[in-house]
């Protein structure tokens, strides 16, 4: 009888194991997923080459999945919802020089006139 418990508990554990490490190479693919990435379907086949290659490619994949986010996008972006875009802080700082200019004439236009004492 507990020859039948024991093969019971070890054909169990081999079962939990096989779908463990099937379920720990999704991880990447489900945060591609969560996260809306472009590259899912890329993620998921490389994770599914990752388990036949000893694991080689799986950090790798999680790192790539982690670099997307729907809302910053890569994050080399300056673009961000409510914040300046490339082009408008280009716009910005031009407007700035010329306030600058316009102050240093009137400074200097301060200057050359007589003070009265």
């Amino acid at each position: 009888m507990l020859d039948y418990i024991a093969l019971g508990i070890l054909c169990f554990a081999a079962v939990v194991l096989f779908y463990g490490i099937i379920v720990l190479h999704d991880i990447p693919y489900e945060i591609a997923v969560h996260r809306n990435h472009p590259h899912q379907d890329a993620i998921h086949a490389a994770g599914w080459v990752s388990l036949f290659t000893l694991h080689a490619l799986w950090p790798f994949l999680w790192i790539w999945a982690m670099l997307y986010r729907e809302d910053r996008g890569w994050g080399f972006s300056t673009d961000k919802p409510g914040g300046a875009g490339v082009a408008d802080l280009a716009q910005e700082l031009a407007a700035l020089r010329q306030r600058v200019e316009q102050l240093e004439g009137q400074r200097n236009a301060g200057a050359e006139a007589p003070r009265e004492e």
